[in-house]
């Protein structure tokens, strides 16, 4: 490959994990010049971290129904309208995926002959850390293209992408065709499988020779060694534990009915994989108390130190202090342009306070009075009419008759179903010019609850409702204990879930249902809807309000989307260009 294959070196300043890769000159050089400046060798590795598409929110959530967005020129709003085709596609990862893989596979294939430092123990140690984050990644970037790419295709094989694992070079023959959807997840499982096996479950200084792990301190490691690769400097970057987390978001993915007759993977070995992050922290009882809030819990996002987490985030981004998500999402009145609007069928999804779906019977849900005890995660995650927001706490009039720019379709930048989004905002935020302030914000990468939905989701399909498949904690026990946590159901026992716990058909349901309401705006309702094999074009509703009449059957959306769309395209210039490559079925 030498005088052939030229590469973009990114140095990497570790002055802080808030900003792990700050990009400096480009320069191209040949490859052979990585062998002896590791700085180097780290840019193309340090090309697998800026692409991860989830460090800003993508608000996906407006193609689903649950919610719309008040801004015409909102590519989901036009996806989720009938523009959705291979060739205009606001979900695709095809390039940013495969292009973070191409470097991967080139680092992976140089990471032996590079210097990594002069005391050859701490060179070995920093080429085991730095191969495994890049299979890490690896399996990662896969795990992103099977959920956006994979599919059935018109020969009626489930696929994936190509499959490649070496550096491509200028004669390299790119005309590759799609490798099977179960031999992509195996790749991906041999990848996470190695970062697990080569980098610590969480890095972190170590002050005692003791504690050096044993495979390195057989060989004389010291701690000061060791917290030199592996300490507090490098938080925030792939861990044996966000692998493990990989593997199972990836595990139900494939297990999932939309995939699961093309593959090996079962739902027992995606409960099994949700459970070993789980054992982690406890199981269970390892659920964080506040982790249905953790976007707002500004006490613990104020005291962050560098690369922590708090107790529900398993992988995050770094922080900062901003006030561009209220900006997009305040109401009017509080100087925002309320761009995501959650939607009726979303508020229906919370149940009553007293666990009870408002269809059932005994609910005790009132129509006229729609959000009284209800689900108190409604009103933290939903601004709807009569509720507070903001740094005074004002009330926002949604209702179609409001006098405020707040109310029903007032102006463009108004609701166009009667409520906004208050999830993920710091309500501390002032947008008013007069007093302006921003406050610390962080994306959550991968949060615990997903995993212990994941759990929950798997472990129902696998054993059923209430047997724990030898992990001590059932789907049961997961669900009860995160509407616990939610205020759901604690007057009286969850009578709704204990009536339920035994039939498998109706957890399913209200496992789903749990894994909307506490993910809701987090980009996840897209993916679940797909690999449920579920209705993805369900129109949204809306609440209008006249003269204090509710009326939640207002049509603000109807959505045009195929049955096949429940898998994504490959892109059109892709299909195009080289012949090999097999079209899902239904996209032209």
């Amino acid at each position: 490959m030498k005088n052939i294959i030229k590469l973009l070196a990114v140095s990497l300043l570790f002055v802080s994990c808030e900003d792990m890769f700050t990009p400096q000159i480009e320069n191209n050089l040949d490859i052979d010049h990585i062998y002896n400046n590791a700085s180097y060798a780290q840019g193309l590795l340090a090309n697998g971290y800026t692409r991860i598409p989830i460090d800003s929110w993508s608000f996906n959530d407006v193609a689903t129904d649950d919610a719309v967005n008040n801004d015409n020129a909102n590519n989901y709003r036009k996806m989720a309208s009938g523009s959705w085709a291979a060739d205009n596609n606001p979900m695709d990862r095809w390039t940013s995926c495969r292009s973070a893989i191409h470097y991967l596979n080139l680092f992976l294939a140089e990471a032996d002959k590079v210097n990594w430092a002069a005391d050859e123990l701490v060179a070995e140690m920093f080429n085991d850390r730095m191969k495994g984050e890049a299979y890490g990644l690896r399996g990662m970037y896969m795990y992103y293209l099977l959920q956006s790419h994979g599919g059935w295709a018109e020969n009626g094989e489930l696929l994936g992408v190509p499959l490649i694992t070496e550096p491509e070079t200028t004669s390299s023959d790119f005309n590759q065709p799609r490798a099977s959807f179960d031999n992509c997840m195996k790749q991906l499982y041999s990848d996470l499988n190695m970062a697990i096996e080569l980098l610590p479950v969480d890095f972190g200084d170590i002050a005692n020779d003791a504690n050096v792990p044993a495979k390195y301190k057989n060989k004389g490691v010291t701690a000061a060694q060791y917290t030199r690769v592996f300490g507090d400097l490098v938080r925030l970057r792939m861990t044996g534990r966000i692998a493990e987390g990989i593997r199972a978001q990836a595990a139900l993915l494939a297990a999932s009915p939309a995939f699961a007759t093309g593959t090996t993977t079962t739902w027992t070995d995606a409960a099994q994989y949700a459970a070993t992050v789980l054992n982690r922290i406890g199981g269970v009882s390892g659920l964080d108390n506040t982790g249905h809030t953790w976007y707002a819990n500004s006490g613990d996002i104020e005291a962050l130190k560098a690369g922590d987490n708090p107790k529900e985030i398993l992988w995050r981004s770094g922080s900062e202090s901003s006030s561009s998500l209220e900006e997009d999402h305040f109401p009017p009145t509080l100087y925002g342009k309320g761009r995501l609007n959650p939607s009726q069928n979303l508020v229906d999804a919370f149940p009553m306070a007293n666990g009870y779906p408002i269809s059932a019977s005994n609910s005790q849900y009132n129509s006229t009075n729609p959000y009284s005890d209800r689900d108190p995660r409604l009103a933290l995650y939903v601004l709807y009419n009569g509720n507070t927001a903001g740094p005074s706490n004002t009330t926002i009039y949604t209702a179609a008759d409001g006098t405020t720019n707040d109310a029903l379709n007032k102006t463009e930048t108004s609701t166009r179903t009667g409520y906004y989004m208050r999830k993920l905002m710091r309500q501390d935020v002032n947008l008013n010019p007069s007093s302006v302030n921003k406050q610390k914000h962080y994306k959550a990468r991968m949060r615990y609850t997903e995993i212990y939905l994941a759990y929950a989701e798997a472990a129902n399909e696998a054993y059923g409702p209430t047997v724990n498949g030898g992990e001590g904690y059932s789907a049961y026990d997961v669900i009860k204990a995160i509407r616990q946590r939610a205020g759901v159901g604690t007057s009286n026992g969850d009578a709704y879930l204990e009536s339920i716990k035994n039939d498998k058909e109706a957890m399913r349901v209200l496992i789903r249902n749990e894994r909307r309401l506490e993910l809701c705006f987090e980009g996840f309702r897209f993916w679940d809807l797909r690999r449920w094999n579920a209705e993805l074009g369900e129109t949204v509703r809306g609440m209008s309000i006249t003269s204090g009449v509710y009326n939640p059957e207002l049509e603000v959306e109807k959505r045009e989307f195929k049955d096949y769309m429940n898998f994504g395209p490959i892109p059109y210039s892709e299909v195009l260009k080289y012949d090999a490559l097999i079209q899902n079925r239904g996209w032209r």
